[in-house]
Formats: C-alpha cells, structure tokens, sequence
C-alpha cells in the first residue's frame, strides 16, 4: 500500500499553505507546493528533490511529480511571494527591508546563472549562482520573501542558453544594481509600503551610488554600506541648506577620529549585543557628471569600535534627520540577514536545488522562503502533524 505523508487538512502549516498558495491555478499545484513546504521543514540534511518526496510518500512516482511541479510545471512564483510578503508584514511588523546577496557554490556550469568568480570566503575562483534576497527584518527576525537570479555572460546574452535554462524573453541581463532595485521596487508592490527603508550591505564591486541614486529617484529612504574609496564631495551646513565645499574625496580619508563632530555612542556587534564604540557622521553630496554640480544631500555614517583607529565600515543613507544612533542600529539589521542565510543554507536547501532551469531556481527559492517563514512566525507544529493521507 502507497502512504502519502503529509500535515493534516487542520494543522497550522496546511492553513498557512491554504493562505500563502492560493493563487495557484491548479489543485494538484497547491497540494504539491504544501507537500513540498512540509518536507523542507520534515526532511533532516540535503535537501535533494528525491530526499523531499521520500519525506511525504513512499511512492515511486512521487519523486517525479514533485521534481514536475518544481522544474516543469509552468506556475508564476509573482503572486505566492507576493501573498507571502504580506503574511509576514501581518507577523512580524517588519522595521527595514534588507536586501543581502548570496553566493551559491555549483559542481559545473550547467545551472542557470553560473559562473566562475572570485569567492572570498574560499579564497580562490570557483563556479557559483548568484542571487539577492530581500528580506523583511526586525530585531528579531529576517525572513525571505523575493529573490532575483544574476544571469552574467551567455547567461544574459546568447539565445541558445537562455533558451535551454527557459529565461523568459522578457527578463533582461541586468547589472546587480539593477536587480537591488527591482527587488525594493517589487517589495514595495507586495506590501504597500514604500516608507520602509532599504538596508543593503553588499560587495563593493557594486556600485553603491547608482543604487542610492535609484532609491532616491523613487523616494525611498536608504542606508547602503559603502567602500572606503567612494567619492564623495563634503557638505557644510549653513542654517538648514547644505553647501558643497571642497574637492572630490574619499570616504575613507573623510570620516576619521581625529576630526571634530563625532559622539560617543554603544556601537552594535553582531546581533543582540553591543560594546562601546564611536559613531562619526557627515554631511556629503555624491559628484555628479559634471563635479561642480553635485548630486543630493547624503549622510555618512561610520564607527569605530574601541580596538579600532579609523572605522573600518561607512554607510551612506539618505536618512539625514534621524539620530545616529538609531541608524546604526537600523544598519545593525544586516546582522540578522546574514543569520537567516546561514539558516537557509544549513536548513533549508539553499544550496542544494540541483535543477538547470531559470523557473525551477525561483520555485524552489519561493518554497524554501514559505518553509522558513513558517518555521520562524507560524503557528506551533512538530512531527506529530505529519500523519499519513487517507
């Protein structure tokens, strides 16, 4: 006898799955993509397609049809992230949008979106996906809701791979700066709320002034972690209207201890801790084409814990009335991103979808998002919910 194994029809999860797949178009989606929540927060290590469907059946065929509904099955992931974003602003009453990035280790260069690149944690070149994550983050929690996929090279550009990993005609090779701001754009939609502020803290190959330039034009608040070699051009008050006065520096050689105007504050570290430290601040503009026409009025914000000489990090935010203080605990929410990620990655199958195809990459991210929500705002739920189907 085949026993399907899944959370009863009355169990938190299977509510939250009524909710959060309900704009799927098909019954058998909806009862896959339950099934497939369930076994990524069931099934212990790799979480491969076959190890899932072993999870919720000891069918021999339920390993294709779940690999189907994953890789094949022609659903837009759009309205179930969407439908999950706003069940988690209900949840957790989110204080930033965070958007972090991720870089995803693979065996070969068949994968949608891989490519060899510089891999700083392993100190070598290494073949890798790349995607952005943007999270809905408080003191407390951070949760996946939209993710983008970078698609370098060939990826972007030759229709023969594009037409074997099935990207669609419409999703263009964009910059990473392009895909940050896709990604606030969309999170904005799904939520109705544009006043939350964007935290970024990304490599310092992307260009952080085309991101801000981005945030403002669509009036969002920001604060982007930002290279010590970005240029800047420093701003002096004069009643509340700010002055560009001198040349073209960097960030790096602006904000130091030695100058006049910092506080001292308790500067964060790491989650949920915090130690003395002290936050420097200034008011720049960022140099337009043409220097002597300098683009807004920005804030750099940096500090400088008790071992340190100089700052070793600066922010750039357009927030400039705030205390500094409070944006430094703002920028401390990057903290709990990052945690998320190293939870997705040991919990949840972030690195373990082996599918190719462009569509079957955002399925899996839009259910592995759903697994973790739940497992960090759901209802309580344990093994006992799994019982088997009649």
């Amino acid at each position: 006898m085949v026993t399907h194994v899944t959370a009863g029809p009355r169990s938190p999860v299977a509510a939250f799955s009524q909710r959060v797949f309900a704009e799927l178009p098909r019954a058998d989606q909806r009862r896959w993509a339950h099934a497939y929540v369930v076994s990524l927060l069931a099934t212990p290590g790799k979480k491969s397609v076959r190890r899932l469907a072993a999870t919720v059946s000891d069918s021999p065929t339920a390993f294709l049809s779940l690999h189907q509904f994953i890789n094949s099955s022609p659903w837009d992931w759009s309205p179930v992230r969407t439908e999950l974003a706003r069940w988690a602003t209900r949840r957790m009453s989110p204080q930033a949008c965070v958007i972090d990035r991720a870089v995803l280790r693979k065996r070969g260069s068949h994968s949608c979106g891989a490519h060899s690149r510089f891999v700083a944690s392993a100190g070598h070149r290494a073949i890798c996906q790349v995607g952005f994550a943007a999270f809905l983050v408080t003191a407390e929690e951070a949760v996946p809701v939209d993710w983008r996929l970078l698609l370098p090279g060939l990826w972007g550009s030759d229709p023969a791979h594009r037409l074997r990993a099935r990207i669609p005609d419409h999703v263009p090779a964009a910059l990473p700066e392009h895909l940050v701001l896709d990604l606030a754009d969309s999170l904005a939609r799904a939520t109705g709320d544009s006043a939350l502020p964007v935290v970024a803290d990304l490599p310092d190959d992307i260009d952080a002034a085309a991101v801000a330039h981005g945030l403002d034009r669509r009036r969002r608040g920001f604060l982007l972690a930002v290279p010590g070699t970005l240029p800047v051009t420093e701003a002096a008050t004069a009643g509340h209207a700010a002055l560009p006065v001198g040349p073209v520096v960097r960030v790096g050689s602006l904000v130091a201890p030695a100058q006049a105007g910092h506080m001292h504050v308790s500067a964060a570290v790491g989650a949920g801790r915090s130690r003395p430290g002290t936050v420097f601040s200034r008011l720049v503009h960022l140099p337009g084409p043409d220097a002597r026409l300098p683009r807004g009025t920005y804030r750099i914000l940096a500090v400088a814990l008790p071992h340190e000489r100089a700052p070793s990090r600066w922010w750039l935010t357009n927030l400039t009335r705030p205390r500094a203080d409070t944006l430094r605990d703002l920028a401390g929410l990057t903290a709990r991103a990052g945690h998320s990620l190293e939870a997705l990655e040991s919990g949840f199958g972030l690195a373990d979808f082996g599918g190719r195809s462009y569509p079957g990459w955002h399925h899996h991210m839009t259910m592995m998002s759903a697994a973790y929500a739940y497992s960090r705002l759901g209802d309580h739920w344990d093994q006992a919910d799994l019982t088997p189907a009649p």
